[in-house]
């Protein structure tokens, strides 16, 4: 196969880009969801060691999880660490939001799904962005990886489709990731309220 590095078409057409979730990121955010418990790693309380509380936002239609930082006060505020300012994450029990997501994304709660995420800063504002379409699935207790039968037929996208497939916008001061609905031509772009103690 002879390949042009100037064509960039070629690259589109006999590519693909190989999955982030096929290579270890413990240095990297994570959200893990196991045995009705949430949680992150210790990479996620290092970027905002000031922060002992978060407020969870899921887009129901998108299938995007996100962390937001917070003062204790805010409305549907937890705790994620252990002690203050610690890096030690803490496991939330939270039976209903667990079954909920299972029952959204259609999975096994017997296992255990970890997303890898991204951090991202807007306007003084923070947000970990998680995309809950790519988890890494567990047995409970055994390291080796299960994954969907889809990944099993490709090491990941094709490199030109991979450009379009995530997008990052700012709305209202907030960033979130928009994942390209198939056979739409932009991303959608969700409506997302101006900040308020309530949050969105």
């Amino acid at each position: 196969m002879n390949i042009n590095p100037s064509d960039e078409s070629n690259l589109s057409e006999n590519f693909q880009v190989v999955r982030g979730e096929f290579f270890s990121h413990t240095l990297e955010p994570s959200f893990t969801l196991c045995n009705c418990k949430a949680y992150v790693n210790a990479a996620c309380l290092k970027k905002l060691p000031n922060y002992d509380y978060i407020q969870l936002l899921v887009s129901p239609e998108e299938k995007i999880l996100a962390i937001r930082p917070c003062p204790e006060r805010k409305k549907d505020s937890f705790r994620w660490r252990q002690g203050s300012f610690g890096h030690t994450p803490k496991k939330i029990t939270c039976p209903i939001f667990f079954a909920k997501i299972m029952t959204l994304m259609n999975w096994d709660p017997n296992l255990r799904y970890r997303f890898l995420g991204k951090f991202i800063q807007a306007n003084d504002e923070h947000l970990f962005v998680f995309d809950l379409n790519s988890p890494e699935i567990y047995q409970p207790d055994i390291k080796t990886p299960l994954y969907p039968a889809d990944w099993a037929k490709q090491f990941g996208i094709p490199e030109k489709e991979h450009k379009r497939v995530m997008q990052i916008s700012i709305f209202d001061k907030y960033a979130v990731f928009e994942p390209e609905k198939k056979g739409a031509k932009n991303a959608c772009e969700p409506s997302v309220s101006k900040k308020s103690d309530s949050g969105f």
